[in-house]
């Protein structure tokens, strides 16, 4: 009898945790623009240090092409947008865990990644590239061969420096994109696995040294929600479609990316660009 009172106790007890785990586990953030015009805020997770993407000013501001596009939808549904500066390792671990509403992050559209968030219309095209010294020739893959190459753990250039480059080259992971940066600028490394628009930072460190060398992916961001947050998708895709359309997007490429606004892919292979 006792022993039966005493399963009886555990099960309750197991029961009760693992409902207070479900409730726990429940994203916390607002889920429909509703919701979020109810609460008169739109939290974006945002990259903190990358610009042109997002980073933070002197006096304090996030600001960059991330940014103006986070603030803009705030603006589209009629509320004040907070940032939560980001690295890219923590990006998705913190849609999912309900800490932010959307991200406006850098996010470029892997279908591995599609398995996890949903990914509205792309709103930007990057490429990812190695970076390298002017006075090294650097044309095949083969010719990374000996070399230190740094990248920002987790990222699109980790994935595909590790996929392209030879046994022998040496890939060091760091924590985020500046830290991947100064090493290169510091000698740490020999090249950089990065994006388009990394050289920009490297050229303003050491002027004159370094340049793109090789392409190894083409890729577009898309702005981050949790899966199955239809309504929160709709309105992204409407707002994307909305600033294409009204030169709202052409303005801010102009300012932050400098290059003209290309032309997006109706469609991206095992990435829907709808919620289900």
């Amino acid at each position: 009898m006792f022993n039966l009172k005493l399963n009886r106790r555990n099960i309750m007890l197991g029961a009760a945790a693992l409902a207070a785990g479900v409730a726990m586990a429940q994203p916390a953030s607002a889920i429909t623009p509703a919701e979020i015009k109810a609460k008169g805020k739109l939290v974006v997770g945002i990259q903190g240090d990358n610009p042109p993407w997002g980073f933070v000013t002197s006096a304090g501001k996030q600001d960059g092409f991330d940014a103006e596009m986070g603030a803009l939808f705030a603006k589209e549904l009629g509320v004040e947008v907070e940032f939560v500066p980001l690295e890219v390792n923590n990006r998705i671990p913190a849609l999912t865990s309900g800490r932010v509403d959307v991200l406006f992050a850098t996010m470029a559209m892997l279908p591995d990644r599609a398995k996890a968030i949903q990914f509205s219309k792309p709103y930007n095209a990057n490429a990812i590239v190695l970076i390298g010294p002017k006075a090294k020739s650097i044309k095949t893959n083969d010719d990374m061969a000996g070399l230190t190459i740094s990248v920002a753990k987790g990222a699109a250039q980790d994935t595909q420096v590790t996929k392209n480059a030879p046994p022998t080259a040496t890939i060091r992971r760091y924590d985020g994109d500046a830290a991947s940066v100064q090493a290169l600028v510091s000698g740490q490394a020999d090249a950089l696995g990065g994006n388009i628009f990394y050289l920009d930072r490297v050229e303003k460190a050491l002027p004159g040294k370094f340049e793109n060398k090789l392409e190894f992916q083409k890729l577009y961001n898309g702005a981050g929600t949790r899966l199955g947050e239809k309504e929160i998708n709709v309105a992204l895709n409407t707002f994307i479609d909305k600033i294409k359309a009204n030169g709202e997007l052409k303005k801010i490429y102009d300012k932050w990316m400098k290059v003209p606004v290309p032309e997006f892919p109706a469609t991206l292979e095992n990435i829907p660009f709808t919620a289900n």
